[in-house]
């Protein structure tokens, strides 16, 4: 478990159901979210091998994936799974109710090309890696039928279920929580941009990187990842990397920059809302969750939370960069962070607990008639 969107989702299940017990293929109590130690978390026995988070991705293939099929919740009747790949891997009963909420398809399996070591394998281990991928679009694809209700994360994922896992049912979209009140509006801006992101090929870290080295502004980047050493090698003194932050130290970061930069393309991307529930504005790549979350820049500034460009490119995202310089100061920080408490985790865990009761409710009255 880490500090993202992923294991927001999970937190708040296990505050819609805090009886129930949590199973993940590895877990790390001072990488992750406090709350979690207040519940029962269950590992698998690939625990001994993931001691952090270059290990735990590296290893997956197969152990990762060899681990979370033994994993065994044959003895409940109702399975929640907050699910990008390994989660649904689990071994369920036949008679079980699965609930799968699906932040996106797994993304290794089904869009390889979000990853470097794809992107840029030539000859045999091409060949290699797509072999792999065979595979785990094999066992990805026959874990997925055995869920009963997929729940997407927005309507661009819904699409996504639908294609890759033949799924013909209209799929409920729940948006992810944020939890404004870990967030506050300061006094004025400082002279920073911030990135609050993992450090991988497909967050594009690498095109702000390239921007701010050209303009020479302030940016820090929070986060880690398996590209931390490429990247900061890249980056120049004006780029500030940081990682193990506590809460209030990433609090701070978000109300006292000019703006969060958010180059990639995300299903939903839970970082714009903290900055906005920050009162700062987002410059971000038009495209997947930003499309439902944020409100891009046309006619009233006072009336929009981010500023959007077309292409993922260094020309784009610069001329961004340069149109918040010298408009960061007219966004109005109350409004924007209105935009987020629309996606309040008391709205989430509500919406949650509705959506598994209702369906736990129907398949007991479809049990009884038959």
């Amino acid at each position: 478990m880490r500090r993202g969107g992923a294991e927001q989702v999970a937190r708040c299940f296990h505050y819609a159901f805090p009886q129930a017990p949590i199973f993940t293929l590895a877990y790390d109590p001072d990488s992750t979210y406090p709350d979690f130690k207040k519940s029962k978390v269950i590992t698998s026995w690939y625990q001994k091998l993931a001691k952090d988070e270059n290990k735990m991705k590296k290893l997956f293939f197969p152990f990762g994936l060899m681990a979370m099929h033994q994993v065994d919740v044959t003895g409940f009747d109702v399975v929640l799974l907050s699910s990008t790949y390994c989660a649904k891997y689990v071994k369920v009963s036949p008679k079980a109710i699965v609930v799968n909420y699906c932040h996106q398809p797994f993304r290794l399996a089904w869009y390889p090309e979000s990853y470097a070591e794809y992107v840029q394998a030539k000859g045999f281990k091409k060949l290699i890696l797509k072999s792999i991928i065979s595979i785990l679009q094999h066992y990805d694809f026959k874990a997925a039928k055995r869920t009963n209700y997929f729940i997407a994360n927005t309507v661009e994922t819904s699409y996504k279920i639908k294609d890759k896992y033949k799924v013909k049912e209209e799929i409920e979209v729940i948006y992810p929580p944020v939890s404004s009140k870990q967030f506050y509006v300061a006094a004025e801006p400082r002279d920073y941009y911030l990135m609050v992101t993992r450090l991988e090929y497909y967050k594009r870290v690498d095109l702000a990187i390239e921007v701010f080295n050209q303009l020479g502004l302030p940016l820090i980047i929070v986060g880690t990842g398996t590209k931390e050493s490429e990247l900061k090698s890249k980056a120049k003194n004006n780029i500030l990397f940081k990682s193990g932050l506590s809460g209030a130290e990433l609090s701070k970061l978000y109300a006292e920059c000019r703006a969060l930069v958010f180059p990639q393309h995300e299903d939903f991307g839970i970082t714009p809302l903290e900055a906005n529930a920050s009162g700062r504005p987002v410059i971000a790549y038009g495209a997947g969750g930003v499309l439902s979350t944020m409100i891009p820049l046309k006619d009233t500034i006072q009336k929009s939370t981010a500023i959007f460009f077309k292409e993922q490119t260094a020309e784009e995202l610069m001329l961004s960069v340069k149109r918040m310089e010298v408009m960061y100061l007219d966004f109005d920080p109350d409004f924007i962070r209105k935009n987020a408490s629309r996606f309040e985790e008391e709205t989430f865990i509500k919406a949650i607990q509705n959506f598994v009761k209702t369906k736990y409710q129907d398949n007991c009255k479809s049990f009884i008639k038959s």
